[in-house]
């Protein structure tokens, strides 16, 4: 980081930044897929479980998209993971099918989500409550989604 000139705020290249985000979700993925995998679920897993959820009308390919995978790769995800009994298949509108978490699957979100709110507290947690507003309010911006 290189020093500014003006009100001595620091100058920090976009590439740093984005170096930055990158470091912090690589992070959260790495600690989050090995607290997971105590639990039998890896990190994609519990992203599907925890949109399943929050998207019951959601068809495959909706949580393909939610989950950033191919239509392909989350048929096969969701596959095991019906054999592991997490989800079920449920006939939606003309050929869409929905998924729906079983009671061992809601079971498996629900400690899946302490699990990462553990892992987002040693990072992020460490944020003054302002900060963590702040943060969040400019990744959306960052990410075009206002």
């Amino acid at each position: 980081m290189k020093s500014g000139e003006s009100h001595g705020t620091m100058t920090v290249s976009l590439r740093e930044i984005g170096l930055a985000v990158k470091r912090l979700q690589w992070r959260h993925h790495r600690e989050g897929n090995a607290r997971l995998a105590e639990i039998g679920l890896s990190l994609p897993q519990w992203d599907v479980l925890r949109h399943a959820a929050a998207n019951p009308e959601a068809s495959g390919h909706e949580l393909a998209v939610l989950t950033f995978q191919s239509d392909q790769a989350f048929g096969t995800m969701a596959n095991r993971m019906i054999a592991k009994g997490l989800l079920v298949r449920v006939q939606g509108h003309g050929r869409a099918m929905h998924y729906r978490l079983t009671p061992a699957g809601e079971d498996a979100r629900r400690a899946g989500a302490a699990i990462l709110d553990e892992v987002m507290t040693g990072s992020i947690g460490q944020l003054s409550p302002t900060e963590q507003a702040t943060l969040h309010s400019l990744l959306v911006k960052a990410t075009g989604r206002l």
